[in-house]
């Protein structure tokens, strides 16, 4: 095939993406494994005691209480500012933390989630239930190499890397531009899935998400908000608002919780 000399596209140029209006980005809402890390890591364990496989983990009755306060935070907006679209990871406790922002009033129609894989938790294989001290002391030669690669590139065995998360969630962005352009989008996840998403709206690379990441974990159930600015012919612009907001917790006099997730090797 011929290509146009005359043409000012590249070849092989990307259409531009049509961004959601909206877009809201929340951790799910404490759990019991970020309670069972908590315990593991008061007692110098080296396991983390909990009887649920990762997928299944339900929120604890404090992160009930985050879920709530958030949907009754977002029902305190006009109908026009509130989420229009939910998208939620499979895991139970994300779905759990959905479905009690709905039952709050803190969607602009009351429409369940639509449950996507590509928003689960990152996978840890071998040194998920580990906690760090754990992880030298079961698996020494995985806790050099990660300290060798960084925990942007290494992939424990059975797991993920940042990169494979990037990787999955770069078509899950697609998704937004081809079926919620233009609308108001909730996405509830996890901490790692939220950075990964920044890591890609916002054009960033390693050294800057991971310097992000330095600053503080993603606190449960927190507001990371983009709007759009510019939409046009160019597809326009996602400009972040908010990161890692807990106002809304605050406001609605919950406590505010930042354990990571079950796996501390996701930090």
């Amino acid at each position: 095939m011929k290509h146009d000399q005359h043409s000012n596209a590249h070849p092989f140029s990307r259409p531009p993406l049509r961004w959601p209006s909206q877009l809201l980005l929340v951790r799910h809402g404490e759990s019991a494994g970020n309670v069972a890390l908590d315990a593991a890591h008061a007692a110098g364990l080296s396991r983390i005691d909990i009887a649920h496989r990762d997928a299944d983990v339900p929120l604890s009755a404090r992160g009930e209480e985050q879920s709530t306060a958030l949907g009754r935070w977002l029902a305190e907006r006009p109908a026009a500012e509130r989420p229009e679209i939910v998208l939620c990871s499979p895991f139970k406790r994300a779905r759990e933390t959905a479905g009690l922002i709905r039952a709050a009033g803190g969607l602009a129609a009351d429409a369940p989630p639509f449950i996507n894989e590509r928003l689960r938790e990152r996978e840890f294989g071998i040194l998920d239930r580990l906690t760090t001290a754990g992880i030298k002391e079961f698996f020494p030669e995985q806790a050099a190499f990660r300290e060798l690669l960084g925990k942007f590139y290494h992939r424990p065995p059975g797991g993920e890397s940042w990169c494979d998360v990037i990787l999955r969630l770069r078509s899950a962005v697609d998704t937004l531009s081809l079926h919620h352009a233009g609308r108001r989008v909730l996405i509830v996840s996890h901490e790692v899935v939220v950075l990964c998403l920044r890591y890609l709206l916002e054009e960033l690379d390693e050294e800057r998400i991971l310097a992000i990441d330095r600053e503080g974990d993603v606190a449960n159930c927190a507001v990371t908000e983009y709007r759009l600015r510019d939409q046009g012919a160019r597809g326009g612009a996602l400009v972040l608002q908010r990161f890692n907001e807990t106002a809304p917790l605050r406001q609605q006099g919950v406590s505010v919780t930042t354990a990571p997730d079950m796996a501390v090797a996701a930090k």
